[in-house]
């Protein structure tokens, strides 16, 4: 009588789930911290609201400048303007003005 042998797994079968293993490992990091993974999506995200809000500080400095601009066009000429620009530029002032340094 022959001495029943223990079955041993196939050496196949143990690489082939260690390979399936491994990649789905592998593809799991590269979902959440890949290059187009979630955290990364989330510091993008990030960064364009922190762009979106420079850019609406940058419209309305543009609307200032413009307002100024407009004033001391040729078509509309704001005196009161004209004469604060002219004053800083100089450095001058009036004999009745105070001035605080």
């Amino acid at each position: 009588m022959a001495a029943p042998s223990v079955a041993r797994p196939a050496i196949g079968a143990l690489a082939y789930f260690t390979i399936c293993l491994a990649l789905g490992a592998y593809f799991t990091f590269a979902a959440v911290q890949g290059d187009f993974g979630v955290f990364k999506r989330a510091e993008i995200d990030a960064e364009a609201a922190l762009l979106a809000e420079r850019y609406a500080a940058l419209q309305s400095d543009i609307a200032v400048l413009e307002n100024k601009t407009q004033r001391l066009s040729d078509d509309y000429l704001d005196l009161d303007l004209l004469d604060q620009q002219a004053r800083d530029v100089l450095g001058m002032v009036r004999s009745d003005e105070i001035v605080v340094q």
